[in-house]
């Protein structure tokens, strides 16, 4: 069994085959067309996966998607309603996954009628799960995805046994610890997509001065043993205008995450290349 496994149409941009269950090759489209984070479809990456099976198209068995439109229905029609222009940014890209075979023979350079591949949709974070615990060697283990948002949750757990997968339970947008990282990250000057990682570093330079107040931005309220948090959504906006994010033209861009509340809390937001002072290193 060949199963091509792909990203399209988000940051990072990739593709991955595993035979048999075991993983043969993964790679980001970046290596090849050397943008940054590239968003859009993995042409090379797909046609390098196949090269290093050494199969040909018309063996692939399925063609994963860690997108699944009938995830969390009830709770993307809900938000449809509430924020119409972000169900109508995000239509466009789960539109382009209704020609995914056609996508992939044209990197294969392939008629789309020989490719025999079954199409397989994968609720986002399944996928994030899957793609760790399946190929981890382990027959048993805790599993926990936690990211921006995918399917309309950010954040999944469960347990790991043998060839299954079991649910526990799932954070639902708007409450997401990858848009609160990236809010954060956007109000002290960093805006290009991956700057977290800048963050993280200047993280180690600082003391928990505001240790009181993030208390606040994010809740750790677990109830009857069971894990959960929710942003305290003042500090934001996303729920209010929705995630503006641009998938098109190379690197992603994301559209301002925080509200003027965070500043009157925390300060004034830093200028981008501006000097980076304690207070900084401290948020």
């Amino acid at each position: 069994m060949y199963i091509l496994g792909i990203n399209a149409y988000h940051a990072d941009a990739s593709a991955a085959i595993v035979c048999d269950g075991q993983l043969v090759a993964a790679v980001e489209e970046e290596r090849f067309n050397r943008i940054k984070h590239c968003a859009g479809f993995p042409y090379q990456a797909v046609k390098y996966c196949l090269e290093v099976a050494g199969i040909k198209p018309e063996e692939l068995t399925h063609i994963a998607i860690a997108r699944d439109t009938k995830a969390n229905l009830d709770k993307k029609l809900l938000y449809a309603l509430k924020i119409p222009q972000m169900a109508l940014r995000r239509l466009a890209p789960q539109g382009k996954f209704a020609t995914i075979k056609e996508e992939v023979a044209k990197a294969l350079d392939i008629d789309p009628g020989k490719l025999a591949a079954e199409v397989t949709r994968v609720e986002h974070h399944k996928a994030h799960l899957a793609s760790s615990f399946f190929v981890s060697g382990f027959d048993e283990a805790a599993l926990l995805s936690v990211d921006g948002l995918g399917d309309f949750a950010s954040t999944m757990w469960g347990v790991g046994r043998d060839k299954e997968m079991k649910i526990a339970g799932s954070i639902a947008f708007p409450h997401s610890l990858g848009f609160f990282y990236t809010a954060i990250t956007q109000y002290l000057g960093f805006w290009k997509y991956g700057d977290e990682y800048k963050v993280m570093g200047l993280a180690s330079y600082g003391q928990p001065e505001f240790k009181d107040e993030f208390n606040k931005i994010v809740l750790l309220n677990g109830l009857n043993g069971k894990p959960r948090f929710n942003l305290g959504l003042g500090y934001f906006i996303h729920h209010k205008v929705g995630s503006e994010i641009t998938w098109d033209k190379g690197s992603p861009v994301i559209g301002k995450l925080y509200s003027d509340y965070l500043e009157k809390r925390l300060g004034a937001a830093r200028e981008a290349a501006s000097a980076v002072d304690p207070r900084h290193q401290n948020i």
